[in-house]
């Protein structure tokens, strides 16, 4: 099963605002196992599929600070 724009229940991060900037949103749990990621300012375009263990793996390092801001 792909996901489909109009019906793949995306979710943007609570901390991006609506100023244009750079956000991805995810539809966890969409497909067992698998984490589909769109660029928001994009959204008729690609998705990327990664694993939930990947996925997690990758919010934990933002998380942890192990990313350049700049």
């Amino acid at each position: 099963m792909t996901p489909t724009p109009s019906a793949t229940p995306w979710r943007k991060s609570s901390h991006s605002g609506n100023n244009g900037g750079d956000c991805i949103e995810a539809a966890p749990g969409y497909l067992p196992g698998i984490v589909p990621v769109r660029d928001s300012k994009d959204p008729e375009g690609p998705a990327l599929f990664f694993t939930a263990d990947a996925f997690a793996a990758f919010i934990a390092a933002v998380r942890a600070g192990e990313f350049p801001t700049a």
